[in-house]
């Protein structure tokens, strides 16, 4: 959609008004309810059979207000999963790169934990057997609102279309419609701290 269209202005307006209230939303959780969101989270994915079939997994460090993945990300490596990170780049998009333990990990941009590994490239995700990422909010269909960089978007667009594919999100965060464009991937599942896992159209 171009973006002198004035649909796309709509969308984009909708989409800003949503994540403003969304964020409002989680930065009212404190530190204690993240990390307990996190852990039942991670055991609500560690117990998916996809995930227990998966010899590599691309997931991500979480930052800021969002539910705690460090938790899972060292029990999956811990348990002998390949796991693959991402490394923003400068356009947005993501380079992945592999998790080897808290200590193979430095500062990156906008306050983001990576990995020091060496890059594999924007398509090292397609290698994976199962691809979790984040999300402010995900609808029934499975579409995903986040942060508006479009970086997921764009590493789910060379996901394979059998590959499963899990959004990490609060309670509260899965909607009836969330706003979405042409651009805008859908993820299969979401996993939320009290619902547990919940597969969508």
């Amino acid at each position: 959609m171009d973006c002198t269209d004035p649909e796309w202005g709509a969308l984009r307006s909708r989409k800003l008004a949503l994540r403003r209230t969304l964020l409002a939303n989680r930065k009212r959780t404190d530190q204690p309810e993240r990390d307990a969101a996190g852990r039942s989270i991670r055991d609500a994915v560690l117990s998916l059979p996809e995930i227990q079939m998966a010899g590599t997994v691309a997931a991500y460090l979480s930052v800021g207000t969002e539910p705690d993945t460090r938790g899972l990300v060292f029990a999956l490596w811990k348990r002998g999963t390949y796991v693959l990170l991402p490394l923003l780049q400068p356009d947005d998009d993501l380079d992945w790169a592999s998790y080897e333990g808290p200590d193979s990990l430095a500062a990156g941009p906008r306050g983001l934990l990576q990995p020091t590994e060496p890059p594999r490239g924007v398509n090292a995700v397609t290698s994976a057997d199962l691809v979790i990422v984040p999300a402010l909010a995900v609808d029934r269909g499975g579409m995903r609102l986040g942060r508006g960089g479009g970086s997921y978007d764009r590493a789910l667009a060379r996901v394979g279309a059998r590959i499963p594919t899990i959004a990490l999100i609060y309670d509260d965060e899965l909607l009836d419609e969330v706003p979405a464009g042409a651009l805008d991937q859908p993820v299969r599942m979401v996993a939320q701290p009290h619902e547990g896992i919940i597969r969508l159209r």
